[in-house]
């Protein structure tokens, strides 16, 4: 077994298996086995297995199954509210007004730079694209825009709801 790197030993030192596990599965970008999970978290997988059976019943992950395996990823209205949660900590309402028009500039510089009404578009453009690196630019940049229109429904749901959530 490989040794594990002086960083990695100081998280797993300071941090609990349940806090580790749940850091790792929360920020995958798509549903991982428990395997996996275990392996990056730093614990044994049965523990992982048992820390994320009890992240699924928070409401924290979901399960699924992939090819009869059993795969986890964030559950996606636990990550909205936690992100709502994260902007009213952050911001009065004039000041998610501004964060608003921040995302809404970089959407609309997307859009003038590529030309493309949306993220869907954008990856259309990667597919016909003559080099490696416009196709990786466009990929990302579409990527980005995803993530930005993300953003924006949050902050808009966060603006709207400023008075009862806050």
């Amino acid at each position: 077994m490989a040794e594990t790197p002086p960083t990695l030993e100081a998280w797993k030192a300071e941090t609990t298996a349940i806090d580790r596990v749940q850091s790792v599965a929360t920020t995958v970008s798509e549903p991982q086995p428990a395997s996996y999970i275990a392996e990056e978290a730093l614990v044994a997988e049965n523990t992982a297995r048992d820390h994320l059976q009890r992240l699924v019943d928070w409401n924290i992950l979901v399960e699924r199954d992939r090819d009869g395996t059993t795969v986890y990823a964030p559950d996606p209205l636990h990550a909205r509210v936690q992100t709502i949660r994260d902007l009213l900590a952050e911001y009065d309402r004039n000041g998610l007004i501004d964060l608003k028009a921040d995302v809404q500039e970089r959407i609309e510089s997307l859009r003038a730079e590529y030309g493309a009404d949306g993220p869907d578009a954008l990856r259309g453009q990667a597919a016909t694209t003559d080099t490696a690196a416009e196709t990786r630019d466009r990929l990302k940049a579409a990527s980005d825009w995803g993530l930005l229109r993300w953003r924006l429904d949050a902050i808009e749901a966060a603006i709207e709801n400023y008075d009862t959530y806050t």
